[in-house]
């Protein structure tokens, strides 16, 4: 039987799944139960796909940046809202002041210079 990627939402609802069975298939021993899944198994595959890099080059942003062909901002955004998604936001307001002014520089809305200064500034708080 093919192994597929575990589904994390029902297809027809869109709520959650709850993981109600284990399985060894070596052995034919079935487990059954309400399991959590852990933060990382509830990931969409793109956000899991960039987990996975950000680790291998051992949270370097500018080598992901590289190996994507992305710029810096937009590696900056997808960090984000990685963190977001597994709620790791203990210093988020900052982080997406940050953010906020990486996507600004991005957009072409302020200059190079202003966008420095605004993250030297929040960089003091």
């Amino acid at each position: 039987m093919q192994r597929l990627p575990m589904p994390t939402h029902c297809p027809v609802t869109g709520e959650p799944l709850e993981v109600t069975r284990l399985a060894c298939p070596s052995s034919g021993v079935t487990i059954e139960g309400r399991f959590i899944p852990n933060e990382f198994a509830l990931l969409p595959s793109e956000q899991l796909d960039f987990l996975r890099l950000f680790v291998k080059v051992r949270g370097n942003l500018k080598e992901v940046e590289r190996i994507l062909g992305l710029s810096y901002p937009t590696v900056r955004l997808r960090f984000e809202a990685l963190l977001k998604a597994l709620s790791y936001e203990a210093l988020a307001e900052a982080a997406d002041e940050r953010t906020e002014v990486l996507a600004r520089l991005e957009r072409g809305e302020i200059s190079a210079e202003a966008a420095a200064a605004r993250l030297r500034s929040l960089r003091r708080r």
